[in-house]
């Protein structure tokens, strides 16, 4: 059940709750109902959340298996007000929150934790997005959020909000082994957990996963492998405790880009249908018949990557937490360290179009040009009639993101100290802390360009083409060895360092029926380190000569090569502050009922998308304009909370102000805009017998109130910001039989801030049975996208192409599986 519950800064694990002392481990249709009466978010004790000013949800575990989520961010989409673009595959999705904008990818103005401390100090790092290297299992025992603008003040970087993934501490003995498959797609996965005492006052919690498949969506290989293991023991003793843990996290997912479909109708009134021979909901432009990938690394020596890692995030992490009772003040300390590397790679298609009209562009074979197949059963083979391959007669021209993730590599530390005193005839909290991290971004752009079929069930291939006199264009599908379908950008290899530091504090008064409460948070940091890259200041060195195969031959596609300006680096040398403050005040009306109301102000540091534009000097490193560092969010909020009866509503409304500098890789494009929008968010819960219920819906307004680049976007709806989202969960449980739905949909929205092209709104439907076979057995039926449909999240193009042809990225379609648990 969503319900309001703590999340953090908690004063211990969120399985250190006494109710919980009755439940059997790993057994989730045993699990109690949380004390959903108490909140320790944001406030230095516990605190009956009619008692707070803010706005806070959680997903129990039981709740997370229902609802089986193909990859982390359909768990986020679940909480109230959080807007999740669930279409990018086991990461890569966009996130947002009371809406303010998504005008990029991944999480930038909201953050995603793991056990109080941030996955990334930076949510939307280019292709390295916190979700990627974050994955649920049956270690998790719930999934925690604040949303609003006090997040500002208790995190760095989070103007927007929190969310939190809690792992299992091992306070109840016993676990449960897992082992579930697909019924309609290609995917076998197993998870265990188990955890118990070791000694007196010492206990422990293991698990993982693991799994193996071609994944949601057709690719031809096996799209998923690879898995996670987390350990943690924990030592109490008298007025507190310490813990040690561990993550190991080594993954392979495939990395889901726009594909193509075929629009008819209007921009305002689209009709969005399948090409034929290719499913946008099930296919992807990957294939078995393109594993590799022909480049230069970032010391620009020859290499062939494999396209199969997709996205696939090596994480090793230890970290540390302790709490105890000093003289009344209780001490919180947290500190992680994470080795964090991998590979971002796919393909992304920069055009798609018919293959006649492309083999005979004046950029690749021109009048006379014939086409033959590079790759797959049909290498060597002229393709005859291009207006007809696969039933569709389509070619992509196809930007291959090959991101090497050196290093992502992150330390992170979070003091505080709070204490409660009675002053006059109320109750005094004051909390004091320092949070530092340092977070490295150092990544090397390997893109190529190549030239592929369109076809679905993971049999495109690449394709060559041969100008009128016979000489070839392309060698083995490939254009060129750099970006050369956008104009030959992109090779670029950087290592930043990024400090941040952040003294911080609260203060929160209850008397009576009233809570005060203010919060202060001080930022500072900085940026060190030195960018390589073709257009450094705007000046592109364009391409080079280079024998990739070694042949001693240079074809025309080695002729097209982008190379790394290895000796010619630029500094990166700034550094940045802000100061962020929240202020609420809240009224317990009667014992079911309270109002609330808050302002504040946060912001966020902007961290790796700013180093190739004009706001980093090329000389010296540092800001030419100062203001592009920080992004501002102002928002307020006011609501109502009611509880009784098995009844839980709370009605919030939101204004916010976003100030927003930015840099979207797949238009290349930089933006610097402000924003604001408004709205209202309600959720709640009812339970009656054997039947339950919780519902979330968001509204927002929201509107670009300057574009200091594109002006025509001024007064606009922002891009892929729909008025309405909302989820709903009803379910029955009958002795040992358990039914219901996970209902999560959108209203329409704009593909871009320019153009008038619509996503349509659409309604995903997750069904879920389970049936308790034994008293240990647990068998669970899930249907996620029960019905099958199309569900965009966003769009390339703001209009409908001359061709009809728009590049999108839908929710994946149906996938059936079925689980087996075993109780321990």
């Amino acid at each position: 059940m969503i319900t309001l519950a703590n999340v953090l800064p908690q004063p211990a694990s969120a399985q250190d709750m006494p109710a919980e002392a009755e439940q059997k481990a790993g057994d989730p249709a045993r699990a109690p109902a949380k004390n959903t009466d108490i909140i320790v978010t944001a406030v230095a004790r516990g605190r009956d959340r009619l008692d707070s000013a803010i706005s806070t949800s959680s997903l129990r575990e039981t709740e997370i298996l229902k609802i089986a989520p193909r990859s982390t961010a359909e768990i986020f989409r679940n909480i109230p007000g959080i807007r999740s673009e669930s279409s990018g595959g086991d990461g890569n999705a966009n996130i947002s929150i009371r809406g303010l904008p998504i005008a990029t990818g991944g999480a930038k103005f909201l953050q995603l934790q793991e056990d109080g401390l941030p996955v990334l100090e930076f949510g939307d790092i280019t292709f390295g997005n916190a979700d990627i290297f974050l994955r649920a299992d049956l270690n998790l025992a719930s999934v925690e959020a604040i949303r609003g603008g006090s997040a500002s003040t208790f995190s760095s970087n989070s103007p927007g909000g929190v969310v939190n993934l809690i792992s299992k501490t091992g306070e109840v003995a016993g676990g449960a082994i897992q082992a579930s498959t697909g019924l309609d797609y290609d995917e076998h996965r197993v998870d265990f957990t188990y955890g118990g005492k070791i000694a007196e006052g010492t206990r422990f919690q293991v698990g993982g996963f693991y799994h193996q498949g071609e994944g949601p969506r057709h690719v031809g290989y096996d799209g998923t492998k690879g898995g996670q293991i987390k350990v943690n023991v924990t030592r109490a003793f008298t007025g507190g405790y310490a813990r040690l843990y561990g993550k190991l996290l080594d993954d392979r997912s495939a990395a889901y880009l726009p594909n193509p479909v075929r629009v008819t109708g209007s921009d305002g009134h689209p009709n969005y249908e399948d090409i034929p021979g290719f499913s946008i909901a099930h296919d992807a432009l990957l294939s078995r018949y393109v594993t590799s990938n022909v480049t230069l690394d970032g010391h620009n020596n020859p290499v062939v990557d494999d396209l199969r890692d997709g996205q696939h995030p090596v994480v090793k992490a230890i970290g540390f937490e302790t709490q105890v009772d000093l003289s009344g003040w209780m001490l919180t300390e947290r500190f992680r360290y994470a080795d964090i590397s991998g590979r971002f790679i796919s393909n992304f298609p920069a055009t798609v179009d018919g293959a006649a009209a492309t083999a005979t562009a004046t950029d690749l074979g021109g009048s006379g040009a014939t086409l033959r197949y590079a790759t797959g059963p049909a290498a060597g083979q002229a393709i005859a009639d291009p207006s007809a391959i696969n039933g569709n007669g389509l070619l992509a021209r196809i930007v291959v993101f090959d991101v090497k993730l050196n290093s992502l590599n992150n330390v992170t530390n979070d003091l505080r100290v709070s204490r409660v005193d009675r002053v006059g005839k109320g109750d005094l909290t004051t909390t004091a802390g320092f949070y530092a991290s340092r977070q490295t971004v150092d990544t090397d752009w390997l893109w190529t360009s190549t030239l592929m079929d369109v076809r679905g069930d993971g049999r495109a291939a690449l394709v060559d083409v041969f100008d009128g006199r016979g000489r070839a264009v392309t060698q083995n599908g490939y254009y060129g060895f750099g970006a050369s379908w956008f104009g030959g950008c992109c090779r670029r290899s950087y290592r930043v360092d990024y400090a941040v530091n952040a003294p911080f504090g609260s203060l929160n008064y209850k008397i009576g029926r009233v809570a005060l409460g203010a919060s202060v948070r001080y930022d500072y940091g900085s940026a060190r380190g030195s960018i390589y890259g073709a257009e450094l200041g705007g000046n592109r060195i364009g391409t080079t000569i280079f024998d990739i195969d070694g042949d001693d031959r240079l074809s025309a596609a080695e002729g097209r090569v982008a190379v790394i300006p290895l000796t010619s680096p630029a500094p990166v040398d700034y550094t940045w502050h802000y100061l962020s403050y929240s202020a609420g005040i809240n009224l317990r009306v009667s014992e079911p009922f309270a109002v609330f109301a808050r302002y504040s102000r946060g912001a966020r540091a902007n961290a790796d998308r700013l180093l190739f534009g004009p706001q980093v000097s090329t000389v010296d490193g540092s800001l030419t304009n100062r203001d592009a560092a920080i992004d501002y969010v102002r928002q307020a909020e006011a609501g109502v909370k009611y509880r009784h009866d098995g009844l839980t509503a709370n009605l919030t409304g939101f204004w916010a102000g976003t100030e927003e500098q930015n840099f979207e890789a797949t238009r290349q494009t930089f933006i610097d805009r402000k924003y604001r929008a408004y709205g209202f968010e309600v959720d709640g819960g009812y339970g009656y017998g054997p039947f339950d219920l919780t519902v979330g819906a968001t509204y927002t307004d929201a509107k670009v109130t300057e574009d200091a680049l594109s002006p025509q976007s001024v007064g606009r709806t922002p891009r892929r910001q729909a008025a309405l989202i909302f989820q709903a969960t009803p379910q029955v449980t009958v002795d040992r039989f358990s039914v219901g739905a996970n209902v999560v949909g959108t209203t329409s929205s704009y593909a871009q801030d320019v153009g008038d092209l619509r996503l349509p709104g659409f309604t995903q439907v997750n069904g879920f049975a389970q049936w308790r076979w034994t008293d240990r057995l647990l068998l669970s039926l899930n249907a996620n996208n029960v019905f099958d449909v199309r569900g965009f999240t966003e769009a390339e193009d703001g209009s409908i192409p001359a061709n009809g042809i728009v590049r999108a990225r839908s929710i994946n379609g149906r996938t059936t599986s079925l689980s087996l648990r075993v109780t321990l």
